[in-house]
């Protein structure tokens, strides 16, 4: 990948459609062609070819291989779906819509249930949408992997904040159509049709959910799926699942799972509140508008290479020098800095302190239904003064510092926070987002002073302001992703194109880290597992009470044990013991290097 020359064709694109490619795997679990020496890329390279992997989300269907996000069936099921919302806010007495999800999925529900309730109170309209996600409100700032695995507690979850309501819409977010909190609750929607309308949202074909038993049940994400297609032909449920594209960094749904889930729900609400209030027909041809809408936003965001480049040159250098990386963001975009941070534990097994975000106003702005959990931890201390009080003090020139904000937020806030960071270091930049035509005021050129790098993204001042604040949102994420995706390549935490410092902390990541060392190593699955064990309990061999264990005990050790899987990897590769594999990784903490050392 060196030199600048990198380019994509038409072939590489669509290579994992080829029902020859990784047949086995699903979808959301491929490797993607267009990354596969992503480890090695230049952060020029690196925003290029995601840049590449984003943009299959909008490629249009060819042949009959797999639906995608443009596709008829797709727009017709989001029609019925949005027509659905529209009866709720026209009559929205003892009804209720709920967005449910685990990790990114769930963190994505409840910014959706939280912006159309703001809009909703505008209009001096009541709240209508509710949110609930595996393991509460503290899933939205950290990762609680466990609470993903228990179809019981989603069950629960679902019945608590249903209390009472005698109509609800349910939609269900499971982008690898596998989580088991979101199988127990569209099961309790199935048993209860009276009440519950389930929708569920995912990027496989249906024949791909995941068929294992599921601990304490009876059916399988499959079963529910093939019962949900049924009652589909009477519209009694819905299922929404174009193919988007394998990922970026293999199963890390929280970059294009994340930002499709965040376009179709947007693009559902948006047309349901068009319709309730401002009289405007739910169509296909609107949806489809909304959609390329969401498309251009892309393409605007990513215009910015050369700045997102920057970010991701800057945060890479301050994560190799075991520094940190902060979000200081204003309004919505802000939140969406929070979801990030959240994100890099459990996909990089990056400690909370490598990458956080913080929001000016705090639980205010964020408005989550448990209140305010800083009692919980300092990695639930998301306002800015906790950023001045905890972190500031002992920045220096190896932190990076991002400040987000909008050409309607309060700037002269944004100049006093710049002015505070720049006392403590030089390595501070902006991401802005206005309208064109907005002339830069005095405090903004002051604020450009202030910085290394201003990354200014320019916005159609024909949007509404409803639109605008989403295409500022989702523009955030992806430059956001870039960045904290970007920044951990950099510091050798990719394997080709696969997390191989994941945390092994459910039955999702267990499979995965199985099937991920099976991949690299070339070994049988059986002996993968069995160093996997052997790494996650950091022994040379097996005694009885661990292989006569369940997954459940492994999960359970797995959350205190690090570096699991690249210590798995080079003890298969190498054949070295763990001691030796430990010491490897010590002296060479890039996995790829520290392998190719050993061997040579």
């Amino acid at each position: 990948m060196a030199g600048s020359d990198w380019t994509c064709d038409v072939s590489t694109m669509r290579e994992w459609e080829s029902p020859d490619y990784e047949p086995s795997l699903p979808v959301s679990e491929k490797s993607n062609p267009l990354t596969r020496d992503i480890d090695r890329a230049s952060p020029n390279h690196i925003v290029r070819m995601l840049q590449a992997c984003d943009s299959q989300m909008f490629q249009e269907e060819e042949g009959t291989t797999y639906q995608r996000l443009l596709s008829d069936n797709v727009v017709i099921t989001m029609m019925e779906v949005a027509e659905r919302v529209e009866l709720i806010l026209k009559d929205p007495q003892d009804s209720l819509v709920v967005l449910s999800g685990c990790g990114t999925s769930g963190r994505l529900a409840f910014l959706i249930a939280s912006t159309f309730n703001r809009a909703l109170r505008q209009l001096k309209q009541s709240s209508v949408y509710s949110y609930t996600i595996a393991g509460g409100d503290r899933a939205l700032l950290s990762s609680q992997e466990a609470p993903e695995d228990d179809p019981i507690l989603g069950m629960l979850s679902l019945k608590k904040v249903c209390e009472g309501k005698k109509r609800v819409l349910f939609i269900g977010i499971s982008c690898g159509l596998s989580a088991p909190f979101v199988a127990g609750q569209l099961d309790l929607c199935l048993q209860h049709p009276e009440v519950y309308t389930p929708v569920l949202i995912g990027f496989n074909p249906a024949h791909q959910a995941r068929d294992e038993p599921i601990p304490g049940c009876t059916f399988t994400f499959h079963n529910v799926v093939e019962r949900m297609q049924e009652l589909s032909k009477s519209q009694m449920a819905f299922l929404i699942n174009p193919s988007v594209g394998p990922e970026a960094i293999s199963g890390s749904s929280r970059m294009k799972g994340g930002s499709a889930t965040k376009i179709l729900l947007e693009v559902i609400m948006s047309v349901a509140h068009a319709a309730a209030f401002s009289k405007t027909p739910i169509t296909s041809k609107g949806i489809l508008q909304h959609l390329k809408a969401s498309e251009k936003t892309l393409d605007i965001t990513y215009s910015q290479t050369e700045g997102i480049s920057g970010l991701v040159e800057a945060a890479g250098k301050s994560l190799r020098c075991g520094r940190r990386v902060c979000y200081l963001g204003w309004g919505s975009p802000a939140v969406l800095g929070l979801i990030d941070a959240s994100e890099c534990n459990p996909t990089f097994g990056a400690a909370f302190e490598d990458i956080r975000g913080f929001v000016n106003g705090g639980y205010r702005e964020l408005n989550n239904s448990e209140g305010p959990l800083n009692s919980l931890g300092p990695e639930f201390c998301i306002a800015h003064e906790d950023f001045v009080h905890q972190v500031l003090p002992s920045l220096n020139d190896q932190d990076t510092v991002l400040l987000i904000y909008t050409h309607s937020d309060d700037v002269s806030e944004v100049m006093k926070m710049a002015r505070r960071v720049r006392e403590k270091t030089s390595n501070l930049h902006a991401v802005y987002h206005h309208v064109d035509g907005d002339t830069a005021t005095a405090l903004q050129e002051d604020i450009n002073k202030l910085c290394l790098s201003t990354l200014k993204v320019s916005w159609p001042s024909s949007a509404s302001a409803s639109s605008l604040h989403m295409q500022w949102e989702l523009s955030t994420k992806l430059v956001l992703n870039a960045v904290s995706t970007g920044a951990h390549v950099l510091k050798g935490k990719i394997y080709q194109n696969y997390m191989i410092d994941l945390q092994v902390t459910n039955s999702k990541l267990y499979r995965r880290a199985t099937r991920l060392l099976q991949k690299l190593s070339g070994r049988p699955e059986a002996q993968c597992e069995e160093t996997l064990l052997k790494a996650l309990y950091r022994v040379d061999k097996l005694t009885p009470d661990i292989t006569s264990s369940d997954m459940t005990a492994h999960i359970l050790t797995a959350r205190n044990t690090t570096k699991v899987v690249p210590l798995a990897l080079v003890c298969l590769l190498t054949g070295c013991s763990l001691e030796e594999a430990k010491s490897h990784l010590e002296q060479q903490p890039i996995v790829r290097e520290a392998v190719e050392a050993f061997l040579t």
